[in-house]
């Protein structure tokens, strides 16, 4: 198995050293095109995003809250294992399986003082490791800290999306 300590090391020291590099921007380009199935375009990946069958849409992939589940458990297993080893806690394997909780009611608007998306996320992080439990609560919290999902969640972030209008394609 890989030890990424000495790639923690290495970005550590590169954003250390040149500060210019500390600021990450990735994007995502999304196109609906059949029902509420959308083509998401990430770098150099195509993924499907969808709805069930039970809102009228092809079921052909994940709706969007459940791929924010999906960001949010495997960016824990990856700060997990990074940390770990930065930290030099042992880490034989480490799965995540997480649940959100939404009310309908506030994405079909009838009631407005529903939010629309989860209002509770809680899951498991199952973790095989000789370490200590005070060194698996050491990385808990480090995790806790520097995982960038869990952070985008918890914390308010700026939103801002404009309406760029398009003419239709002439036949």
């Amino acid at each position: 198995m890989t030890n990424f300590k000495k790639v923690f090391e290495h970005k550590q020291e590169i954003l250390r050293n040149k500060p210019e590099k500390t600021r990450v921007e990735v994007s995502a380009q999304s196109q609906l095109v059949e029902a509420f199935r959308s083509h998401v375009k990430v770098r150099d990946f195509e993924v499907i995003v969808d709805q069930p069958a039970n809102m009228d849409s092809t079921d052909r992939g994940p709706r969007p809250s459940e791929y924010v589940l999906a960001a949010l458990a495997a960016c824990h297993e990856v700060t997990y294992r990074l940390y770990a080893d930065a930290m030099e806690i042992p880490l034989e394997s480490i799965a995540v399986k997480v649940t959100g909780v939404s009310d309908a009611k506030g994405f079909f608007s009838l009631d407005e003082e529903t939010p629309a998306g989860f209002s509770e996320i809680y899951g498991t992080i199952a973790i095989e490791s000789e370490a200590s439990d005070d060194d698996i609560e050491r990385l808990r919290q480090a995790v806790n800290r520097h995982c960038p999902v869990l952070d985008d969640i918890r914390r308010p972030v700026s939103v801002d999306l404009k309406i760029e209008r398009v003419q239709a394609a002439s036949t």
